[in-house]
């Protein structure tokens, strides 16, 4: 019997976010790593003590786990300055082996800078911030009017959303097996704090999702990407988060958030695919949302929409991924 939180590896969600979280796993310091972790949260030097590995292979080792989705990590005070503190996602894998040879998928994808939004509704805090400075005034709901907001890295509200229009490139008569939504994103609280939930929800096409709900806003380290004018005890960087939805529901990186399926999407009665993302009024935890761009926070990607589907018997040659 499984106890604990499962993550299903159906066979809906991509292969290539099943390989990657297999290969996860398909390591015996890592595979050691998420044994140690049941215990509870451990620092990264307590991790390489126990297991008896070099401090910089245990940290490249969990930065693998958390990429796939298996381990959390958040920063904690300490005696002296901050510890890194590793927790274990998971209990269990589902593995569901599809039973039969799966016909060839493919997929299309378009990258949207975060400042290309067509809507938004928000309250302050809030603001953004390009490569090289800020885009308008702090606080002012206006600035989000502003003509370089399109340059924007990073923006941030308390309450309300954004929403971003995407040119639905399904070809003609192809069958959609799931769409996915990725972006970097965290919590906002005053400059940054790692225990700071907030319940940032998904909508596409008009049609909630579901809602994650994001552990803290992550500063005092700076991100990979971050720009050095951009003061460190600010939000620095966020968490890599896929939303998908198939046939059988949504899911936030293989967990099940909702039940929402492809159908009440209405992809195939529509040329473009809205995407929102925002806390709602009635938020249990309204904690506000940083979202990072190409140029801030730890990943060097935009705003990501992918449409996985296999050609109908009508349908033209796929488009180059």
């Amino acid at each position: 019997m499984l106890h604990g939180k499962t993550l299903h590896l159906e066979e809906d969600i991509p292969d290539e976010q099943i390989v990657e979280i297999l290969k996860a796993v398909a390591s015996l310091p890592r595979w050691r790593i998420l044994h140690y972790l049941a215990g509870g949260g451990h620092t990264v030097q307590e991790i390489a003590a126990a297991l008896e590995l070099p401090p910089s292979t245990a940290t490249a080792h969990i930065k693998i786990l958390e990429e796939a989705g298996l381990v959390r990590s958040e920063l904690e005070a300490a005696s002296r300055g901050l510890q890194k503190v590793c927790t274990r996602i998971y209990d269990n894998l589902a593995i569901q082996l599809p039973d039969q040879l799966r016909t060839s998928t493919y997929h299309v994808e378009v990258a949207m800078p975060i400042g290309a939004y067509t809507r938004f509704e928000i309250q302050p805090n809030c603001g953004l911030a390009s490569e090289t400075a800020l885009i308008g005034y702090l606080d002012d709901p206006l600035s989000f009017y502003e003509p370089e907001r399109i340059q924007a890295g990073l923006l941030w509200f308390k309450q309300g959303f954004v929403e971003y229009s995407f040119p639905n490139r399904l070809p003609h008569s192809a069958i959609l097996k799931n769409i996915q939504v990725s972006m970097e994103i965290c919590s906002e609280a005053p400059l940054h704090n790692h225990v700071w939930p907030s319940d940032i929800t998904i909508w596409i096409n008009d049609q909630e999702v579901g809602t994650w709900t994001c552990p803290g806003d992550f500063g005092g380290t700076r991100g990979h990407l971050t720009p050095d004018w951009w003061d460190i005890n600010d939000s620095q960087y966020g968490l890599l988060k896929r939303w998908l939805v198939n046939a059988s529901g949504a899911f936030i990186d293989g967990h099940r958030l909702s039940g929402v399926g492809l159908e009440q999407l209405k992809l195939e009665q529509r040329g473009v695919i809205t995407v929102r993302i925002g806390i709602k009024p009635d938020a249990v935890h309204i904690g506000g949302l940083n979202l990072f761009g190409r140029s801030f926070g730890n990943y060097p990607q935009d705003l990501g929409l992918r449409l996985e589907y296999i050609p109908g018997q009508a349908a033209s040659a796929p488009p180059a991924a």
